[in-house]
């Protein structure tokens, strides 16, 4: 039986009401999903050294995708007095929830009770290179003779004034029996990284973690210390006693600490503490 024009143009505009509402409703029910997750989501504030700091780059945005939440960071030396150490920030009260640096500068800060007890994970320790300006002579390092003799041709010398810098300045040089003959061309550089000095010419030869020697450009890395000399530098992540976001600290540090991302930290020069994944 055919209907009248008028009840099927009444019908039509019901189904296109009911369909209109259903849409409706799915995009409430979609921004309601999307308040809720940005309400649980964290601004997580977080400071690292410059050892670590490539590796943490590359993790940070897979982090921020995976969790939801900020990562507000800044970079700061584990040690030394400059405004920027992460002891003189967390000293002034700067409100940081992780830090990411040297493992025996972490242990002082957990012993002085700076730091959550027992939320320390390790994630990789770093090998010392040297580096000189890009297209430089590169001077044959791999004996303790040959460090020796490209310490003590090169006109200036720089080093760190964190973890690298310091094993060179009070152990490195006597090891080498040249401390005396390299004192007023030796430098220790604050706060900035030891390839921009040789890259901008105020040195021909510089040493520092490795990790942070090959993101610079402007210089060629030589090679590491020879294995005589060498010094590995952990580098270590813990959640801060008056963290604001927690339970966000600590899920970062599960992801920095991941065997799935030791073949990102390794790529960066450092050498994980966790077994890469086997894929």
């Amino acid at each position: 039986m055919l209907q009248p024009p008028s009840v099927h143009r009444c019908r039509t505009a019901q189904s296109a009401v009911k369909s209109a509402a259903a849409s409706a409703l799915k995009a409430v029910a979609a921004l309601s999903l999307l308040a809720a997750a940005a309400s649980h989501a964290a601004e997580l504030r977080v400071v690292s050294s410059g050892g670590f700091a490539q590796a943490y780059k590359n993790l940070a945005a897979g982090y921020e995708r995976a969790s939801g939440d900020q990562l507000v960071s800044e970079w700061g030396p584990s040690m030394g007095t400059t405004a920027k150490a992460i002891p003189a920030r967390l000293a002034r009260g700067e409100p940081i929830d992780v830090v990411i640096m040297v493992g025996d500068a972490l242990d002082k800060l957990m012993q002085e009770g700076k730091l959550v007890p027992g939320s320390k994970v390790v994630l990789a320790n770093s090998p010392i290179a040297c580096a000189v300006r890009h297209g430089a002579a590169k001077p044959d390092i791999s004996t303790t003779d040959g460090l020796r003799n490209a310490f003590l041709k090169a006109g200036h010398v720089a080093y760190s004034d964190s973890a690298s810098g310091e094993y060179i300045e009070k152990q490195l040089m006597n090891k080498l029996g040249i401390a005396d003959r390299m004192r007023g061309k030796a430098a220790k550089i604050p706060a900035t990284p030891v390839g921009e000095i040789i890259a901008h010419g105020q040195a021909d030869f510089g040493c520092q973690q490795r990790s942070e020697l090959m993101p610079v450009e402007g210089i060629d890395i030589v090679g590491l210390l020879p294995s005589e000399v060498q010094q590995l530098t952990e580098f270590s992540a813990a959640l801060v006693r008056d963290a604001r976001q927690p339970e966000a600290g600590r899920a970062l540090l599960r992801y920095l600490s991941s065997p799935d991302h030791a073949a990102a930290i390794e790529a960066t020069g450092l050498l994980p503490a966790a077994k890469p994944t086997a894929h």
